[in-house]
């Protein structure tokens, strides 16, 4: 038996004997992997925390109920994704902009921010650097790697699924479980869980391009990355459209969740940028959110007198230009490595 493993069976005998803090160092281990699971069955960081608080203490009320005849991961994955899928199935699909309705025309004034829709939120890169999720995803079984598992095309796509076959995929192909253990997981047969896991690869599979987020920043390289998160940032400062506009593909969109109103198209785009947020001074911090690359935007508060966060600009890169920039207004740029004002 290795280290982990004895570790882990100390803690939880200690746990069992009504320890918490021997509770708390076992689930630790854990945290952060079930913290992105639960964000990509909800799509939202909030859910996500909530929905992880609760399984948590249903796993404390449930030690009693843990056999030991399969792992601990095992079994607080178990708890934590019934824990989502109570959540999901009571709560409407995440949404994006450029999914929820038709691009606005070049001319177009933004719609007021709608707390209605439920909006999908971004996640931290810095979240998923966990150790134990790289040694438990490097089954065969698992076809997606953490960062691409985040992207927002494929949380998108799943957001599409209904929430079982969310949950099957996920537990399947971004986890590794076998068909027998989803199904011990989730109370229902592996002939169902192998049903489900084709229905959903089909609907996913329609859903995502061609090439992830992964694939096209390792393709850019990592210098390139950083000169193009610099450009932007720079030109938006400089309030340079020609440059910005030079930067994304054709049909390029620009979205700023909550806010429905979005543009595609170089004219839409450029008339947008001149409008709004160009006639702002903003300061900008190289980030990653999704898996993508991001920049955290700061706008200058007068009664301040210092740069405030704005919202994060999550950028979606296609060969050497950004096909979409997804700018998620209020979003707490100190969850992604930022600084809370900018001098």
């Amino acid at each position: 038996m290795s280290s982990d493993a004895d570790d882990s069976s100390t803690l939880l005998r200690r746990a069992r004997g009504g320890d918490s803090r021997a509770f708390d160092e076992l689930i630790a281990a854990y945290r952060s992997e079930l913290r992105a699971h639960c964000y990509r069955m909800l799509g939202s960081v909030h859910d996500a925390d909530d929905a992880l608080q609760d399984a948590v203490f249903r796993a404390w009320k449930g030690l009693s109920g843990f056999t030991e005849r399969g792992t601990v991961r095992a079994w607080l994955y178990s708890i934590a994704t019934n824990t989502a899928l109570d959540v999901a199935t009571h709560r409407s699909r995440r949404e994006l902009p450029v999914d929820f309705g038709p691009a606005a025309g070049p001319d177009a004034d933004l719609d007021p921010p709608s707390s209605e829709i439920p909006w999908l939120e971004p996640y931290p890169d810095q979240w998923l650097t966990n150790s134990a999720f790289d040694r438990a995803a490097s089954s065969p079984d698992a076809r997606f790697e953490q960062r691409e598992s985040v992207e927002l095309a494929f949380v998108i796509a799943l957001q599409h699924l209904p929430p079982l076959q969310r949950a099957v995929l996920l537990l399947r192909e971004v986890l590794g479980f076998s068909a027998a253990e989803i199904a011990s997981q989730l109370g229902t047969s592996a002939a169902s869980v192998n049903s489900a896991l084709q229905r959903a690869r089909a609907s996913v599979r329609d859903k995502r391009p061609e090439t992830t987020q992964q694939q096209a920043l390792n393709k850019l390289g990592e210098q390139r990355t950083r000169a193009l998160a610099q450009q932007y940032a720079e030109a938006i400062e400089r309030a340079d459209v020609d440059t910005l506009i030079s930067m994304l593909t054709a049909d390029a969109t620009w979205s700023m969740p909550p806010i429905p109103t979005y543009y595609r198209g170089h004219e839409a785009v450029a008339s947008f940028l001149r409008r709004f947020p160009l006639t702002q001074a903003w300061k900008h911090r190289p980030t990653r959110a999704n898996g993508h690359l991001a920049v955290g935007c700061y706008m200058y508060d007068r009664t301040r007198q210092a740069f405030l966060p704005h919202c994060i600009d999550v950028l979606t890169i296609d060969g050497d230009r950004i096909s979409a920039v997804t700018a998620f207004l209020g979003a707490d740029l100190p969850s992604f490595g930022l600084p809370v004002e900018v001098g």
